[in-house]
């Protein structure tokens, strides 16, 4: 299937590893030009060099910490003076973080700060140039809606999901489409750090539908299919990629 972005310009959040990686890296196979943004620059520089192995362009490496006061500020200058604007955003950093009832003010503060805020900021200093060339597109990787406890990132997340549906009915009229991915077991190094082996085998058999973990390429898939012409009809979806794991119907 031709989806059309060769030589459109994005951005990438969290692209050293996991997810992220595998989205900068389907990208650049589909020819986007992209800034590639996370705290490790020795690991982006990793996967521009992927990127380019397969034939892609040249990805411009931006290493901030997503947290810093001035990550948003900086990220988006470098993307517009690199690539005049930014047409695909991919917002992706983040991090689980399970709380208790005792939980401090700031630990809650800095899970809203990496999970929502920063994505709130980075896209509205990008989205001006985005109305101005009238298309564009922004997919949020965020998370499941189900909470098995009290997790600041759940939180957040699902604050991501309200101001996406809310700015997709404001932007659409500009040629703008606004998304958001929940992914569920997606094998990564949180993953591998937070479940045992025997966990996810377990797992896998008894509450995957599918039967199995997934693989960043079933993300990387559907948002590149999300940012292509073709997906110009769909805006302010919640679009879960997790084997069936969830159990609501919509």
């Amino acid at each position: 299937m031709e989806l059309d972005i060769a030589g459109r310009t994005g951005l990438v959040s969290g692209a050293s590893s996991g997810i992220g990686k595998a989205i900068a890296l389907a990208l650049g196979r589909e020819g986007v030009r992209l800034v590639i943004t996370a705290r490790r620059k020795d690991q982006l520089n990793e996967v521009a060099e992927q990127i380019q192995s397969t034939g892609g362009p040249n990805p411009v490496v931006v290493a901030a910490d997503f947290l810093a006061p001035d990550a948003p500020a900086r990220i988006a200058e470098t993307a517009l003076a690199e690539l005049g604007a930014v047409q695909i955003l991919v917002n992706n950093a983040g991090g689980s973080r399970p709380f208790t009832r005792e939980t401090s003010d700031a630990d809650w503060e800095e899970a809203l700060t990496l999970n929502f805020t920063r994505h709130r900021q980075l896209t509205t200093r990008l989205l001006d140039r985005m109305i101005a060339g009238g298309w564009g597109r922004i997919v949020n990787i965020t998370g499941k809606s189900e909470p098995d406890g009290v997790n600041g990132a759940f939180s957040a997340k699902a604050a991501l999901h309200s101001w996406a549906k809310g700015l997709s009915r404001e932007v659409g009229p500009n040629g703008i489409t606004v998304n958001s991915i929940p992914p569920g077991r997606i094998m990564s190094e949180q993953i591998e750090r937070n479940y045992r082996p025997e966990y996810r085998q377990w797992q896998s058999s008894n509450e995957i539908p599918v039967g199995e973990y997934g693989r960043g390429d079933d993300i990387a898939n559907l948002v590149c299919f999300l940012v292509s012409p073709l997906a110009r009809y769909i805006t302010g979806t919640v679009i879960p990629v997790d084997g069936g794991l969830r159990r609501y119907q919509f």
